[in-house]
């Protein structure tokens, strides 16, 4: 029974370990394409405004 115990602590740790490593690495991606999210979010708005003020005439 306590070898059960320890194999179900053991898979726990890892499987935080790996939602650290997936939050590391989405942040990483983050960082890197920083200004390409920034560029497409801004065009977007830009795209949404524009469309909304045409339905709006």
């Amino acid at each position: 029974m306590e070898v059960l115990k320890n194999f179900w602590k053991e898979e726990e740790a890892i499987g935080v370990v790996e939602i650290i490593l997936i939050l590391v690495i989405l942040v990483a991606l983050v960082l890197i394409f920083k200004t390409k999210i920034t560029s497409v979010v801004t065009n977007a708005f830009k795209s949404f405004d524009k469309d909304s003020k045409a339905i709006l005439k």
